[in-house]
């Protein structure tokens, strides 16, 4: 990979870094607070139904996630198995994509359900 290809991933791993430092503070401290609220799944679910913001944030939450597993795996098997090139890096990047529609698919699930 070209230095300026690595930097931008190197960029892209500590900016979905710093985004999953957030999401995962909010995730669970709004957990905490709703189940020593009292509230059950059910109610919880019911409070998320049809909410863009939580819509965006766990869509959000999950693209960041599917990206930086992503980009980590494509390291780690660059290094350890030597595979390279566009098509290595292609791979990795729908992988990732692919992962994060998982994840804002189940988004959609809550905000729809």
């Amino acid at each position: 990979m070209s230095a300026p290809g690595g930097t931008h991933l190197w960029v892209a791993q500590r900016v979905t870094a710093m985004v999953l430092a957030v999401a995962v503070a909010v995730h669970l401290v709004t957990i905490v607070l709703a189940v020593r609220g009292g509230l059950s799944a059910a109610e919880i679910i019911g409070r998320t139904r049809g909410s863009a913001a939580w819509f965006g944030f766990y869509a959000a939450f999950a693209l960041a996630a599917g990206l930086h597993g992503a980009i980590g795996l494509r390291g780690i098997a660059a290094e350890w198995l030597g595979w390279r090139g566009r098509g290595f890096d292609l791979a990795w990047l729908a992988i990732g994509l692919l992962t994060a529609g998982f994840g804002i698919r189940a988004a959609h699930g809550l905000y729809a359900a």
